[in-house]
């Protein structure tokens, strides 16, 4: 009877050892790499806005927007 109740904890033991070690040595998801891109806004500040959040369909400027887009 102790061989059988040896076993078991044995067992137990390991199963525990290895479910501790599958957890602790498990793979922390990656982070993703932003990218982003700077503009500078008419008030003159410099700010980062990621790629992503861009609308990718947008009217081409012209020279006169390019010219006078900054409000005085």
């Amino acid at each position: 009877m102790s061989n059988l109740s040896r076993k078991k904890f044995l067992f137990s033991g390991l199963s525990l050892a290895a479910v501790i070690a599958f957890f602790k040595w498990d793979n922390p998801p990656k982070k993703e790499k932003t990218t982003t891109a700077k503009f500078l806004t008419q008030d003159g500040k410099l700010v980062e806005i990621d790629i992503d959040k861009l609308p990718t369909t947008g009217k081409v400027a012209t020279k006169e927007d390019v010219q006078n887009w900054v409000k005085k």
